[in-house]
């Protein structure tokens, strides 16, 4: 049952993913553009860059036009790893 139900989550992630797309305009390859640094930054200061967004149009959390797959590592890097995301889920329950 629980082979399934793994299967069955795999299944759907891949079919989701599959929908997935960056729109060829966000993507450049001017020395100027974002790469996988500014995506670090941009990744760990989300929250707050987050937060900004509901009250101001001009802050965004991502950044558009990017250098395409080194921004978005560093985007998931900096969200993931110095956002705490992989800390607080790492840490076990107490009972």
């Amino acid at each position: 049952m629980k082979t399934r139900r793994i299967l069955i989550a795999v299944t759907l992630a891949l079919a989701v993913s599959a929908c997935a797309s960056q729109i060829d305009a966000g993507v450049s390859t001017d020395p100027e553009t974002p790469g996988f640094l500014w995506g670090l930054w941009h990744g760990f200061i989300f929250p707050w860059s987050f937060i900004g967004s509901l009250f101001s149009p001009d802050i965004a959390v991502y950044s558009v036009p990017n250098n395409g797959g080194w921004y978005d590592f560093g985007f998931f890097l900096g969200v993931t790893v110095l956002g705490g995301g992989s800390f607080f889920g790492s840490k076990k329950r107490r009972d």
